[in-house]
């Protein structure tokens, strides 16, 4: 969701560390280390979880993957338990260049507490993973840590355990608390593993018969929801046990992330902008729905609009993509006009989806780092970044135009804050109805995340009037 290259900063981790040309035999094969390696770049050097695993997965045997995926998110996910349990357990903060130990004791701790791996052999394989990692001086540390732990467990869960733990920090939990009267559900749901939804396209297959597919083909129980083209799955999957998934039948999308298509109402011949259109699962639902829409698909990374592209590809649809800055329309949309309808010009759009640049609050559950990567005062910034592309986009749009605006935050600053005062400071601009329930003077809609419902996520629906005030 990122829009102007002088924000990355702020919404994404730094550029991944390159990866090294090592020959095949001499690739990293311990599981744990690799997962203590990217759990310090995760906390030490606000590198994320999502960029980190694509970037280093070929170091563990493939049959591995799951493990590692499952270590660096679950750490992430309770990282405040396990801290408490390694200040019981270590006598010294592991500092400096012993981090690295710190974190594979995380990954121990892990294991024991959240994984059937049978308690000893994890502690040997943690116990082993010092060799990978150059610390063999602290292999007896390690040692004997986690076996103290296998030994004490009940105490010390008892004392480490005695009060809730939101598993998230502070600051968060003060807005969270301030904005929701049922701030403690949030929490809890933000601390589960998500459900996996499924998007069904339309144009090649009913819902309810991809329902019955993926019972008879995969013994995959799915359930419907009130939106029309989801489906959440008894259990996740791998994509391939997705029938005709290469073919583009379905697409992995969150269920609230899937309204941002059936909320914008494109129409064959619309002339569509979606701002911020990476990795594409939102240009693609709205091809799905207006096949013979024009779009155009914006993101500020061209790495991010590549995967545009290939999501584009599997679903053989055609839009435009362009690598540009959503705050600067002026410096991108001329050759986008060229691309599209062959003359340089000032586009004016029937439509724009914006999924503006947030604080990604609201999919915590299924990027869990992001407790640990976002700070407090990246808020204010994200909030003057949203209203900085709303004010420019909307000049972009035609009378009687549609902007939807969205984010996967569940914060009040970045979502009817943003628009109450977008509203009062433009005058052409209309709050439209939602097919939503919402109390009285709500200002768009605020998912927020459930077990068996979708991710936290915030619609506002505007359109321009023919005349200013109008």
């Amino acid at each position: 969701m990122k829009n102007s290259a002088k924000t990355t900063a702020l919404l994404s981790p730094k550029k991944a560390f390159k990866r090294p040309q090592t020959p095949a035999h001499k690739k990293i094969q311990s599981v744990r280390a690799l997962s203590a390696r990217i759990i310090l770049q995760v906390l030490d050097q606000g590198k994320s979880l999502s960029a980190l695993i694509p970037e280093l997965q070929s170091q563990v045997k493939a049959q591995d993957l799951p493990l590692l995926q499952e270590i660096c998110f679950g750490v992430c996910r309770v990282l405040p338990r396990l801290e408490q349990i390694i200040k019981k357990l270590v006598d010294k903060p592991l500092k400096g260049k012993t981090r690295i130990v710190h974190c594979l004791l995380l990954v121990g701790l892990y294991q024991i507490l959240y994984t059937r791996i049978p308690a000893h052999a994890a502690v040997d394989e943690v116990v082993n993973a010092t060799s990978a990692l150059k610390s063999e001086n602290f292999r007896g540390l390690v040692n004997g840590v986690l076996r103290r732990f296998l030994r004490e467990q009940q105490e010390i869960l008892a004392v480490v355990d005695k009060n809730w733990q939101t598993l998230h920090p502070e600051w968060f939990v003060n807005k969270l608390k301030k904005a929701y009267p049922n701030w403690r559900e949030i929490i809890e749901a933000n601390n589960q593993k998500p459900p996996m939804w499924i998007r069904v396209n339309q144009q090649l297959c009913t819902t309810e018969n991809y329902r019955t597919l993926l019972l008879t083909e995969q013994e995959l129980d799915s359930f419907k929801d009130e939106n029309p083209n989801a489906l959440r799955l008894a259990q996740p999957t791998a994509v391939q046990n997705l029938p005709h998934f290469t073919e583009g039948w379905v697409t992995v999308q969150d269920v609230h992330a899937q309204w941002s298509a059936l909320l914008l109402e494109a129409k064959n011949g619309d002339l569509i902008l979606d701002a911020c259109a990476a990795p594409g699962g939102k240009t693609t639902h709205i091809l799905e729905l207006a096949p013979q829409a024009k779009v155009i698909a914006l993101d500020v990374e061209q790495s991010r609009l590549n995967r545009v592209a290939e999501n584009l590809a599997r679903l053989n649809q055609q839009a435009v993509l362009i690598c540009g800055d959503a705050t600067k329309p002026d410096d991108w949309l001329p050759n986008a006009a060229e691309r599209l309808i062959g003359k340089k010009t000032d586009l004016q759009f029937d439509r724009i989806l914006l999924d503006a640049p947030c604080s990604a609050t609201g999919v915590i559950r299924r990027h869990p780092d992001i407790k640990w990567l976002r700070q407090e005062q990246d808020i204010g910034q994200l909030a003057a970044l949203q209203q900085q592309i709303l004010t420019a986009l909307w000049k972009k749009l035609k009378p009687n135009g549609i902007l939807l605006y969205a984010t996967c935050s569940l914060l009040p600053q970045e979502n009817s804050e943003q628009i109450r005062t977008f509203l009062a400071n433009t005058p052409d601009a209309k709050l439209e109805p939602l097919p939503f329930a919402t109390q009285e003077n709500e200002i768009g809609k605020q998912f927020i995340p459930s077990e068996f419902s979708g991710d936290g996520f915030y619609y506002a629906k505007l359109r321009k009037t023919d005349k200013k005030g109008g």
